[in-house]
């Protein structure tokens, strides 16, 4: 009963606040589709692409805040946009050449590469001003006219799980704060305050307060001095055969990212606690042409220790939780440093660069081998790591590539050409050959197997764009393992493949997205392989006028390894906003699958920096409201519940996670400030 009471009342505060949503009065905001939205059009992910995806949106999202101008943005500053493929970066630069400064978003329909989600994706990343550039502005002038942005985000639960009473250091809620501050792209300086549900607060460990904080300071542009950041930033070198915590490449919209192996520095204001690095890191022009990248990182990272080995690790965890005492045990109880140089000559199309990295872990990396899967992975305290990287681009055709060699003297290479045959049809190709031997801590690279490690692969792939309205793509990627993996007692293969259409007739647009996946893993038995085969399909009718926009979607899983899956999904979304200020966004979803081998995902909007794409099995009904109030240039607010309804079930999740109900139901709120 006191659990029945305290959801009524908990209820009764939540549809307060959207009421309130509601019912603010007005100011102007721009209107159209947010980032996430446009990013979903772009492609559907899935499984295997939800990390590239959180990666992407958290880059456009941070570009946003402070926008490029478009009339004064360097080759550099474009590629910084994850969306652009080269074509489109040549095409924009092109046109500024002949035609002079831009004098309107309006021109970009000129250019006949960009489709209309880029292009709205450009107005939120990108402005147009014809005030001619001078160099870098005056401090007085950074202080003067910088902008103050700063966004808080909170999560209530209306469920207890096993671990609130007994189990975990803190409180259900979850929290974070983002501030920073910026002027165009010069200067930004931020800090990211986070705690996860569970996790002590200014207590058990976290004595200053949240449990992971990210700080950073950028300069950009000033003089021969490309870029500086100090504090937590992400990198990437080449294509990521040696250093990358950047963007995770997956198979669709990112691989044109990955085909421009240029050094990549980014401030990292996350709210994960793992996988970023900590120092100084900038690119400097020594002459015309050659640019240097050096950086060096100290960081305390998450470790669990040997038990039967004295000071010695066994895993390096990157789940950033520290919700237990266990978990708290392995908080910031070893530390790695890291230090290189990247080094990069570029002229009239080509491309030349080398890397080197040097790691050190204050105890040793000593991974439990006796799993034949684990008997290559990285062992020891001090590794080093060097590749070249090569490649040539112009108006159609993109060659690049990366090789590199460990300290085992170890080969991981990555090479790809993209051929733009005409105004419609692109063709790409990627080849891989990445060592059983081969590894780098800091490594993030194309593959299937999810580490540039123990894999070959060819993957091809094609798009056809005869207009802005149609557009085919498909890829085929075939991989092979040749050590033993997990799940595969031997070597092994995987296949890919990848069908996907959009048609768009303002205010229409139709879309269909097919994939296979299978990988050899072991029979029941384990004597022999089988194949573990997934098909995927989802269509889609997205349909947007004046102040409505709807989303119809249905989705369907097929999976069959040791036994036969099957699961659907059909779900709808209605989205409504009143001249900028008001939006209320209402989704629902009911799916059926036979278990977790056929699970659903689905794409929900949420809270800026918040990105959504939950996996779902089981039978039962999905429901949110989104509601956000312009209250005016410089606040917004936004509150959004979400429930889970289980038809098959009289709990959710397990252990310390364990919901001792068939449904649950969040709020979350977000406060935005620009000043």
């Amino acid at each position: 009963m006191t659990d029945r009471l305290y959801a009524k009342h908990m209820w009764r505060i939540s549809l307060t606040i959207l009421l309130f949503c509601c019912t603010t009065l007005h100011a102007q905001q721009p209107s159209g589709y947010t980032i996430e939205q446009l990013l979903q059009q772009l492609d559907a992910a899935d499984d295997a692409e939800t990390e590239s995806w959180e990666s992407i949106y958290d880059v456009v999202c941070d570009i946003a805040e402070n926008p490029i101008n478009l009339n004064t943005a360097t080759k550099e500053d474009l590629q910084r946009l994850p969306f652009l493929t080269n074509q489109q970066i040549e095409d924009i630069q092109a046109y500024l050449y002949q035609y002079g400064d831009m004098q309107s978003m309006g021109e970009l329909a000129m250019i006949s590469s960009l489709d209309e989600v880029r292009m709205e994706l450009l107005r939120h990343c990108s402005y147009i001003s014809t005030t001619n550039a001078q160099g870098f502005p005056s401090w007085s002038t950074i202080a003067k006219y910088g902008k103050h942005n700063a966004t808080l985000t909170g999560k209530i639960p209306f469920y207890k799980r096993k671990g609130d009473d007994n189990g975990y250091l803190g409180y259900p809620y979850r929290h974070s704060l983002r501030y920073s501050y910026g002027y165009g792209d010069y200067l930004k300086v931020g800090l990211t305050a986070a705690q996860d549900a569970g996790e002590p607060f200014f207590k058990g460990g976290n004595g200053m307060g949240y449990d992971h904080y990210s700080y950073y300071l950028v300069i950009r542009k000033l003089g021969r001095l490309k870029s500086l950041t100090l504090g937590h930033y992400k990198l990437r070198t080449g294509m990521g055969l040696v250093a990358n915590n950047d963007i995770a490449f997956g198979k669709t919209m990112l691989l044109p990212t990955l085909l421009r192996p240029t050094a990549t520095l980014r401030p990292y204001a996350s709210r994960s606690s793992a996988n970023y690095l900590q120092g100084a890191a900038a690119t400097v022009e020594i002459v015309k042409h050659l640019d240097v990248t050096p950086f060096v990182s100290y960081r305390y990272i998450d470790a669990t220790l040997r038990t039967d080995i004295p000071d010695a690790i066994a895993t390096i965890v990157k789940s950033g939780y520290h919700r237990t005492p266990t978990e708290m045990e392995k908080k910031h109880n070893a530390s790695m440093t890291n230090a290189g140089m990247h080094m990069e000559w570029k002229n009239n199309g080509f491309h030349l660069g080398a890397t080197g990295l040097y790691t050190h872990l204050s105890m040793p990396l000593k991974p439990k081998t006796q799993q034949d899967y684990r008997r290559y992975s990285a062992s020891g305290d001090s590794f080093w790591n060097a590749s070249m990287d090569y490649g040539y681009t112009s108006n159609r055709l993109t060659v690049s590539g990366e090789t590199a060699i460990n300290d085992q003297h170890a080969i991981a290479t990555a090479n790809a050409a993209s051929l733009r045959l005409s105004g419609a049809w692109q063709v790409t190709a990627l080849q891989r050959f990445y060592s059983y031997r081969y590894y780098s801590l800091l490594a993030n690279s194309f593959s299937d197997g999810g580490s540039v490690q123990n894999e070959s692969g060819l993957y091809v792939g094609a798009e056809w764009r005869p207009s802005r309205r149609l557009a085919v793509s498909a890829y085929a990627d075939v991989a092979h393992f040749p050590w033993k993996k997990y799940q595969a007692d031997q070597s092994s293969n995987a296949w890919d493949a990848n069908l996907a259409a959009s048609y768009t007739t303002k205010p229409l647009t139709l879309s269909l997205h097919y994939r296979y996946r299978t990988k050899q893993k072991n029979n029941q038995q384990k004597t022999a392989l089988t194949d573990d085969a997934t098909h995927r399909l989802r269509l889609a009718a997205a349909w947007h006028h004046g102040a409505w926009s709807t989303l119809t979607q249905g989705y369907m899983a097929i999976n069959d390894y040791k036994q036969s899956s099957r699961g659907w999904m059909a779900s709808q979304q209605v989205a409504w906003q009143h001249r900028g200020t008001l939006q209320i966004a209402a989704h629902i979803a009911w799916f059926h699958t036979d278990d977790y081998a056929s699970r659903i995902y689905s794409f929900e909007r949420g809270p800026m920096y918040e990105f959504y794409f939950p996996a779902f099995y089981g039978e039962g009904i999905r429901y949110s409201l989104l509601a956000k109030a312009t209250l005016s240039a410089k606040v917004s607010l936004l509150a959004r519940m979400a429930t889970t309804n289980y038809f098959d079930r009289d709990h959710i999740s397990s252990g310390l996670q364990q919901i001792d109900h068939s449904s649950m139901t969040d709020l979350e709120l977000q406060l935005r400030l620009r000043l």
